[in-house]
């Protein structure tokens, strides 16, 4: 290259002995042959077997049982909850209270059933409208003088 030549990206190489040749196994005696990083004798020395293979042992996907019945988990309803005390708290002049009430205010996430639950006490009047309502919740509602009603 001359000295007033610009240095060009095709004129750049590696640097002398930076890139090796792969070594290519199982190719002859004289360059890692022979057992060409095998080992001597044995299954894996001779060829592969399939991945569950244990040697003769009975495999795992044969020694566990194979599932049996039906389950109705997958399809249970999950409620969130909220407490009486909770709704006293976000709710001290009384008045409604909704489903979109409650997720304002960070009660409850959205596109989820909501449960409420007794636990606690309430002293102003409610208008709940939920999913569903535990039997002491409904007491206590129509006790403080509000009124349940389920979607």
């Amino acid at each position: 290259m001359a000295e007033n030549t610009p240095l060009r990206i095709h004129h750049l190489r590696p640097a002398p002995g930076a890139n090796k040749s792969k070594i290519r196994k199982g190719r002859g005696e004289a360059s890692k042959g022979k057992t060409a990083g095998r080992g001597t004798k044995g299954t894996h020395a001779r060829t592969t077997n399939t991945p569950g293979f244990e040697g003769g042992n009975v495999p795992l996907q044969r020694r566990l049982p194979k599932l049996k019945g039906f389950s109705n988990a997958m399809f249970k309803t999950t409620y969130q909850v909220v407490n009486l005390d909770k709704l006293g708290e976000l709710f001290p002049e009384g008045g409604d209270v909704t489903i979109e009430a409650l997720i304002a205010r960070g009660a409850v996430r959205k596109r989820q059933p909501v449960k409420v639950l007794g636990t606690g006490d309430i002293s102003v009047a409610l208008n709940v409208q939920a999913h569903a309502f535990s039997a002491s919740a409904k007491e206590k509602i129509a006790a403080a003088g509000g009124s349940v009603s389920e979607l």
